[in-house]
């Protein structure tokens, strides 16, 4: 069985069809990048998948159970747009999800509740490079910085599935790099099962295990909201020499993201 399956899943909005016909699996520890032209469906997957949508037709398996109809530890994503709290520091940035979850009427831990957080935390947050800014707030700090806080607060649940909605997009080509060998990193180390949604073939390319590109099979220029878009290529990305074919195929079929 796999971890992750897909069965005939469809999502539509009243008379818009946004994906149709997905049928695919995932296996655990794989990385899979999605690209495809904008409003293809991508990011609507990606909240399905975190539970924040839910299918219209079909179903989504999580280890052999179906996926659970909210967002829950299981599945930790992170935004283009930096989902951090600006009155706190980088350290209770990452601390408040425990905290919330061990102290739900007030928010806040003591004792050797509170020291056993902290420790967990600040693992996390050495694993991202943010060692030094700890005590700082997010507006004292790049947006690479808050980028990396960001995954450590992802990571700090210990999901089984890391979702990546466009987050390296606004960042500066250097600091883009830099992201990119540390998310590789996280992803060995800690055995994830990662998705990402990126506008950046390439980024898709260098990152994924697997490349997945969403484009609409079915197309009436009468309705032009009739019809869905599915998985038209999903292609492995475990050697140089397939990287290679990938890219040959994608620019023969001319597909581009954007």
């Amino acid at each position: 069985m796999s971890f992750i399956s897909i069965n005939n899943v469809w999502k539509s909005y009243g008379d818009n069809q946004v994906l149709e016909r997905l049928n695919l699996n995932v296996e655990q520890g794989e990385f899979v990048s999605m690209v495809g032209a904008s409003g293809c469906g991508k990011s609507t997957f990606l909240n399905l998948l975190l539970g924040r949508e839910q299918v219209s037709k079909g179903s989504i398996s999580l280890d052999g159970e179906l996926l659970k109809s909210e967002p829950d530890a299981e599945r930790g994503i992170v935004f283009q747009k930096y989902s951090v709290f600006p009155h706190l520091t980088a350290l209770q940035n990452v601390m408040i999800a425990d905290e919330f979850s061990q102290a739900k009427l007030v928010g806040w831990t003591f004792g050797r509740r509170k020291k056993a957080i902290k420790q967990k935390a600040l693992e996390f947050i050495e694993a991202v490079g943010l060692t030094p800014a700890i005590n700082q707030y997010p507006h004292q700090l790049s947006g690479g910085m808050q980028q990396r806080l960001a995954i450590a607060q992802a990571l700090m649940k210990s999901p089984k599935v890391l979702l990546l909605d466009e987050p390296f997009g606004a960042l500066d080509p250097g600091i883009r790099s830099d992201m990119h060998t540390l998310i590789r990193d996280i992803w060995q180390k800690n055995k994830l099962t990662i998705f990402m949604v990126t506008h950046d073939i390439k980024e898709g390319f260098e990152l994924g295990s697997r490349l997945w590109v969403f484009d609409k099979l079915r197309d009436d220029p009468h309705a032009p909201q009739a019809y869905g878009a599915q998985v038209t290529f999903d292609i492995p990305l475990r050697s140089h020499a397939q990287k290679q074919q990938a890219q040959q195929l994608i620019k023969q079929v001319g597909t581009q993201s954007s």
